[in-house]
């Protein structure tokens, strides 16, 4: 009777309560980004309709890259606003787990506009703004900004958007199949049904023409970022050295294009869906695309630290003319610190306030530091940088405030970096600095000129990445910690009073490296 009592109980109960639930395998996605990035926005477009169609198969994080100077002070690229974004959408997040993409995909159709359209946006998706305003201006917002921060920073994501899949850096294109193809992929037991009609993408044909001898050309590294445009790309790469390379050369050459790494595109490479995250950097050739990757490698003309005449004019290295700007082959001058800078790099901000107390360790020693801004004069009197117009008026403001303040200019600086993306500057031109002079030169002819020759030394050495340092007038840096500059200056100056000293390791804004891209 007892045995007949325990199997009916165990009949009835499995009756009831069925088969044990088995969990679905979610692949992890982690995006850290920042609000106000048009890349930012793709991703996102790319990724959403992913989420929607297959959410609950994936463990979908977003997180915000910034810094926390100091408890409840936050900094982000793109300034205050951007900071603002960020909150919101972590607020979303935090109470709308539900309806927090929609906001978001409605917020980057007006990237530009972002936080100033998040009213209109809460509106239209039906979220309680309140709430949403309650919590970003308040003690939650920071909380929330500052945990994601964290979170990003442990995954040293500096750039946006920094994407991980399965716990992999994800380097690939950003499009909704995109996506789909690297997450269908990531399973280890049966993947959704929806894999199985992922598009193929399409075949792209590329081929890449290097130098062996150019130590900075890595046409393989080219390759792989491209392929995060192009999954489909199939690629050749030549050698100048090759009979092929060297024709193919002479073709380009003889337009106009000149210097290596090329990465050429057959012309259908424009049906690609991902054409359009290049258009902008591609030059028609014929009936090719020539693709502008900063590319500084002439093979034709002196390589100046190989031992080798390879010109043939019985000239070698720095006795051939090619050579005469080469940081290598210029005059050693002790004592000398130049900085290379865009004045609206965050990354600039950090190197300008570690100076500070560089300066105060050198002040017995001579240190002869001088600034020098990244930009191109496209026409007279007209200049383009990373920053755009704001960076260029910028840039005028403080070479006026050097020219004629030389004993206070930096206090100027180091006060615009408090908040470098405001346009109210007067605040700042304080004491001794007088706004009015500072006007005067920066919207003249004056600033034009101060800018015009301020801008030859960055030129001349190809110098477009903010900061850079140059030592002695010859030897090149990077790094924004006192520290990092104080031993950089000490390598090449070991007998100077200041090298005894131990100075700060981390910096203003808590990132110790970066710089904010080339502009060539």
């Amino acid at each position: 009777m007892k045995v007949f009592f325990i199997v009916f109980f165990l009949t009835f109960s499995f009756l009831f309560t069925g088969c044990p639930r088995v969990e679905k395998e979610k692949v992890a996605v982690e995006f850290y980004v920042m609000s106000k990035c048009p890349f930012t926005a793709q991703a996102l477009n790319g990724i959403t309709p992913v989420l929607e169609k297959m959410g609950d198969r994936i463990d979908f994080k977003l997180d915000f890259i910034g810094t926390e100077s100091e408890p409840g002070k936050f900094q982000s690229m793109r300034g205050k606003d951007e900071i603002m974004g960020n909150k919101i959408q972590l607020c979303a997040m935090e109470y709308f787990p539900r309806k927090y993409l929609d906001l978001l995909s409605c917020m980057n159709k007006d990237i530009k506009n972002i936080p100033g359209n998040f009213e209109e946006c809460g509106k239209e998706t039906g979220i309680n703004i309140g709430k949403i305003k309650e919590c970003f201006e308040g003690e939650k917002g920071k909380a929330l900004i500052s945990q994601s921060i964290k979170r990003a920073d442990a995954r040293n994501a500096k750039g946006s958007p920094t994407i991980y899949i399965a716990g992999e850096l994800y380097k690939q294109g950003r499009t909704e199949a995109d996506f789909l193809r690297e997450i269908c992929g990531s399973y280890e037991t049966a993947a959704p049904s929806i894999c199985a009609d992922i598009p193929q993408p399409k075949e792209v044909i590329v081929t890449m023409l290097s130098d062996k001898r150019c130590k900075e050309c890595s046409p393989e590294r080219l390759v792989q970022n491209l392929k995060g445009v192009f999954p489909g790309m199939k690629h050749e790469i030549l050698d100048y050295s090759d009979p092929k390379g060297k024709e193919l050369y002479k073709e380009f050459a003889a337009k106009g294009h000149e210097l290596l790494p090329m990465v050429i595109f057959d012309k259908d490479v424009e049906n690609d869906p991902g054409y359009q995250r290049i258009a902008r950097f591609v030059v028609p050739v014929d009936n090719r695309m020539l693709l502008r990757v900063g590319a500084k490698f002439n093979p034709t003309r002196e390589i100046c630290d190989n031992g080798i005449d390879d010109t043939g004019n019985g000239l070698v290295d720095c006795e051939d003319p090619d050579c005469k700007d080469e940081l290598i082959c210029r005059e050693e001058k002790k004592k000398r610190l130049d900085l290379f800078v865009m004045s609206l790099c965050p990354f600039t901000v950090r190197a300008f306030n570690a100076m500070k107390e560089v300066l105060d360790a050198f002040k017995d020693d001579g240190l002869d530091f001088n600034i020098n801004y990244i930009a191109n004069e496209v026409e007279p009197g007209k200049f383009t940088s990373l920053g755009r117009d704001l960076e260029v008026k910028e840039n005028k403001r403080q070479l006026c405030a050097m020219k004629h303040y030389p004993e206070n200019f930096l206090d100027y600086i180091w006060c615009r970096g408090e908040n470098i993306r405001s346009p109210e500057w007067k605040p700042c031109a304080t004491g001794p600095i007088k706004a009015s002079v500072i006007e005067k030169c920066s919207e003249g002819e004056e600033g034009i000129k101060l800018l015009r020759e301020n801008i030859k030394a960055a030129n001349s050495l190809d110098i477009g990445a903010s900061p850079t340092w140059v030592i002695n007038n010859k030897h090149r840096a990077s790094g924004v910690t006192a520290e990092d500059i104080k031993n950089h200056i000490c390598r090449y100056n070991p007998d100077l009073k200041g090298c005894s000293k131990k100075l700060s390791k981390a910096a203003s804004g808590r990132a110790s490296s970066g710089n904010c891209g080339s502009r060539r």
